[in-house]
This record gives structure tokens, sequence and C-alpha cells, in this order.
């Protein structure tokens, strides 16, 4: 934009209108939507942290449809951002789709909070013989479950989008400000996950699952209006597409019905639009790249056809995608590894010794607070200590790459599964010793032996969920940012399902006949060990498919074109590193 003092990367207030860079937007923006993201935390992760033994000690479900109907619930969660973005991307834009999901996730919150409160609502226990939940029972409840899992898939997506969005690409002091940006937005979120995980779980089993879930609801509905008050110094991006997806359609049609055509000996030969025309249109130009040549088709000049070519930057928006979905495949297992955060490492606590001091007991999903509270120490010292020092090292301004910092992160998170493992033999060789076969007795080994797998994951996830949302965000095409950002909660969806369906296969074969289940109802007669060793085997092998899928990744590479001059970001993609990690 030409007009002096006004945002370069075209953002318009809600009416429309172009904004001053220096009224609207950046930190002071974002400092409106941190609250909604902590207390939006607070709220589901305190309920993911303790579903599993709500299910089992109110509703009554066995161990194993409590952990699968747990992943189903949290799959669901982080898959129908899918929906959420597109509807954004396409119809609505970020900030009335999250306003809508926003009130729907508030509902779905209410009715979660009357139905754990009201005594009609839940199976009653006579003599210590409990009655099964009846069908009006668990409708209900599961109906205010996934009328959040609704509301979220409008608020996941599009608020962390939107407040990436406060901060201009082409403004370079504004660009570093973004640098940070993922970084403090998760450090909000593990904070909302920190409080959920110390007080909101205590609360729930000691003073009433009514409260629990009521707080959040209060804070939710309190971190809105805190949203709202911004709203005059929010920066809007214009949607410059009509259905920015369709080139996911177009492009593959488009290569398949020019099969036939030779491909011109240098790409500066395909159909792109002149400099000028994304001069007037402010869209960013993307560069070739040698990856998914068959789709370089869409693109080549056929002077018999009616129907003009593809562009260049068309076809590669596509082949972005398709980068980022071999990409999204290998987070698929890590995925997996950090349901087990919810589910069977709370089960598993359950059984240990939580008794600190004489009269208090540690809520065995507590320790959940653990992984948060490493990731709250180790933001800071990513982006103050690490960060500063690997960029002068690589020059990289970043310190290092999204990718390399992805692997970082699955490296140590298979420490972590390891470390849960020979924790998990240490349990059943004591339970041996003990001869402890009950499934309330409670084996003599404290619950604190459980803290380095969940210290090393909340290590392991600041390098991971934050270089993933980063990752998304940053390398989807223009128009299908949020749509993009999905690639991060349906992976976090789909490991979780993932982890249901392993759940139920492993205790269907291993439980089959006489033998003795994996993943049975008494963990104190099962062989959990075996599970973990099943897992660290496929997240070893997954850290080889990720090297491999990151040696072929060619990251973005745009340039924007202004009257004056031009800017191209990213402008090192086709470098290598040693570790087949792209600089």
């Amino acid at each position: 934009m030409e007009t002096k003092g006004y945002t370069q990367d075209g953002t318009v207030d809600l009416r429309g209108r172009p904004v001053l860079a220096s009224k609207t937007g950046k930190w002071k923006a974002c400092a409106f939507l941190v609250g909604y993201e902590a207390f939006e935390r607070m709220a589901f992760y305190g309920i993911a942290s303790n579903l599993v033994n709500y299910l089992t000690t109110q509703l009554h479900e066995d161990t194993v449809s409590s952990v699968r109907n747990v992943n189903n619930w949290s799959g669901s969660v982080w898959i129908t951002p899918i929906i959420g973005a597109y509807i954004a991307d396409t119809y609505l834009g970020r900030f009335w789709t999250f306003t809508v999901s926003s009130l729907i996730y508030v509902v779905g919150m209410i009715l979660l909070t009357t139905t754990v409160s009201m005594k009609s609502l839940r199976p009653t226990c006579t003599d210590g013989i409990c009655n099964k939940a009846s069908t009006l029972q668990i409708v209900f409840f599961y109906t205010s479950l996934y009328t959040i899992a609704i509301g979220a898939g409008g608020t996941k997506p599009n608020i962390s989008t939107f407040g990436a969005d406060q901060f201009d690409d082409f403004n370079p002091q504004e660009k570093e400000l973004k640098v940070s940006f993922f970084n403090w937005w998760m450090f909000s979120s593990f904070l909302g996950a920190l409080v959920a995980t110390l007080a909101l779980v205590y609360i729930q089993e000691n003073l009433g699952w009514g409260l629990g879930y009521g707080i959040p609801t209060v804070g939710l509905l309190f971190s809105l209006f805190v949203f709202y008050l911004g709203t005059p110094i929010y920066r809007h991006k214009v949607k410059k597409t009509k259905s920015p997806a369709r080139d996911l359609i177009q492009v593959p049609i488009t290569a398949f019905r020019n099969r036939k055509l030779q491909l011109p000996n240098h790409p500066c030969q395909l159909h792109e639009h002149e400099p000028q025309q994304y001069i007037n249109s402010g869209k960013r130009q993307v560069h070739y790249t040698p990856i998914f040549r068959f789709l370089d088709k869409a693109a080549a000049k056929d002077g018999n056809s009616s129907k003009p070519p593809c562009t260049v930057t068309q076809v590669e928006g596509t082949k972005l995608v398709l980068g980022m979905l071999l990409i999204w495949l290998v987070t698929l297992i890590p995925s997996t590894i950090w349901a087990q955060i919810n589910t069977l490492f709370v089960k598993q606590g359950t059984t240990m010794d939580r008794s600190l001091g004489s009269s208090f007991q540690i809520p065995a999903a507590s320790l959940g607070s653990f992984v948060t509270s490493s990731m709250l120490l180790s933001v800071p010292m990513y982006d103050r200590y690490f960060v500063p020092f690997m960029r002068q090292k690589t020059g990289n301004p970043r310190g290092i790459t999204l990718l390399q910092r992805l692997g970082i992160g699955f490296v140590i998170q298979i420490a972590a599964i390891a470390i849960a493992y020979a924790v998990e033999v240490r349990r059943m060789h004591v339970i041996r010793v003990h001869h402890i076969m009950g499934p309330k007795e409670i084996v003599p080994m404290s619950i604190f032996c459980l803290l380095p797998q969940y210290v090393l994951l909340g290590i392991a996830d600041v390098f991971n969920a934050i270089g993933l949302l980063e990752f998304f965000y940053d390398q989807s095409p223009e128009d299908m940012q949020s749509l993009g950002t999905t690639f991060f909660t349906s992976g976090i969806g789909v490991g979780n399902f993932l982890n249901s369906f392993l759940v139920t296969v492993v205790d269907k074969i291993t439980g089959g006949g006489n033998g003795k289940s994996w993943i049975g109802d008494n963990l104190n007669d099962s062989h959990l060990d075996y599970y973990y060793g099943f897992l660290l085997v496929i997240s070893t092998l997954n850290l080889g498919a990720f090297l491999w899928a990151s040696s072929k990744y060619v990251y973005k590479r745009e340039t924007i074109e202004f009257n004056e001059g031009c800017i191209e970001l990213e402008s090192k993609a086709l470098e290598i590193s040693p570790l087949g990690l792209q600089v």
C-alpha cells in the first residue's frame, strides 16, 4: 500500500478500511487475544486431563472404553477445525467464524457443567453397588462434550491465525516480533493448562465436578468480553480469492488434462501472470520449485486449448499443500504418544502411591501439570537464549529451521516414551515382588517416578507443538492460512483416533482367548510395559520416516511486489543441511 503510515500487507479494520500501522495490531492487539487462549486451554484441559477418571468413577465405564472415548472426543476437538478453517477462509473470515464458534463452545461448557452438577443426570450408587448410566444420562453428557468439539472447530484454527495476522510480514520490525509470537502464544496456552492440571482436577475430585467445570466456564465468558474490547485495534486480512481451496482441485485436474503436453526446457516458459498484476492485487507471487513436477503440466501453455492454464503461483500453492501433507503424515505417531498423557499415564498413576504427607492424596491427573510447567520454563529459555544463540551460529532468524525444531522435539519424545517403558517395567517388578493382584491395590512405588516422562514430553512439546503450529501457518498458501493451521490440529486429532484404534486392537488381540490383555481393567495384572515398548518401536521408525520426508521438503519462496520494489521471503529455501533437514 502506497499511503504512508498504513500497513503494507493490505490489512483492514472490521469495516474494511485500511488501518494505520502505528495504531493497530502488534502485541497491543494480541494482548486482548491471549486471555481467551489461556481460559480456553484451561477449560479444555480441565475436561481432558481428568475425563478418563470421570468416565470410570462416575459413569462406570471400563478402562478400554474410557480410553477410547477420551481419545475419540479429543480427536474430534482437533479434527473439527478443518471445517472451521474452511468456513473462515472461504466465507466468514477469521473474526466472525471465531465469534460464532466461541458462543457454541460456551454453550457446550454450560451444558457440561449442568450435566455433572445434577444428580438426576448421573448414575446412582447404593451400598457400594453402582448402576450403569442410563441412555438419557449418556446422551446428555456426550452431547455436551461434542457441542464443545463443534465450537472448538471454529475457534482453534482461527484465534491463533488471527493473532499472527496482527503482524505485518512486510515490515521488518513486525516480522521480527512475529518470530516470537507463536512461542508466547503457546506460553499462554500452557499457563491455562497448568491451572487446569494443578487446580481444576483437584477441585473436581475433592470439591465437586460441577465447580471444577463451572470455574473455566465463567473464565471463558470473561475472556470473550476482553477479546471484544480490542476490536477497534484488530487487523483483518482481506480475502483475495473467492474459494482459496479451489486450486487444490483445479491444478491436479488441469495437470491430468495436459498430461500429454511436453514440459518446456525452462520453468520461466510456464504460464505466469505479469508482475504488474501481482502489484495491483497485492498478492504474493510464489517461486517455482522442482518438486512434484507432474503438477507443472497444469501451467504448461497449450495454444489449442480454450481454457487458460494455471499460473506457476497456483501450481506452487498446491505443491505446498502436498509437501505439508507429507510432513503431516509423520507427525501422527508423535501425536499418538502425546495422547498417553490424559489416558494411560493417568490410569497408571492411580495404581501408585499418591500420598503427600499424612493425609493429602495427589490426583493422578495433576501430574499433567509437570508437562505444562516444563513448557512454561522452556519457552522463555528457548525464545530468549536458545534462538539468539543459534541465530548467531546459523544466520537464520528463527535460530534453527522449523523442520530442525520438529526433529529435536521428536527425539526428546522418544526418550520420554523410553523412560515411560522403563518405569512401567519397574512397576511390574514391584508388583511381582509384593504379590499384588487386586485392581484397587496400591503399588508401593511413588507416583513421582512418572515425573521424568511428563517433564520430557513438556520440553518436547516446546519444539513440537509450537514448531508445528508455526510451520503449517508459515508454509500455507497466502489465502489458506486458517486451513493450513488445521494440519496442526488435525494431526493431533488423528493421533488421538489412532491411539483409540491401537488400544482397542491391542486389547482384543492380547486379551483374546485366555491371554492377558496388555491394557486390562486391572492394570496390576496387565502388561502396559509391552504397549509402551510397542510405542517406542514405532516412534523410532517414525523418526526415520520424518528425516526422509524433511530431506524432500522445499520451503516456500514468495515475492510480494510493490510499485517501489519487491520483497522476497524465504530466500534460502533450497539449501539442505547435513542432517537432511532444510536450512
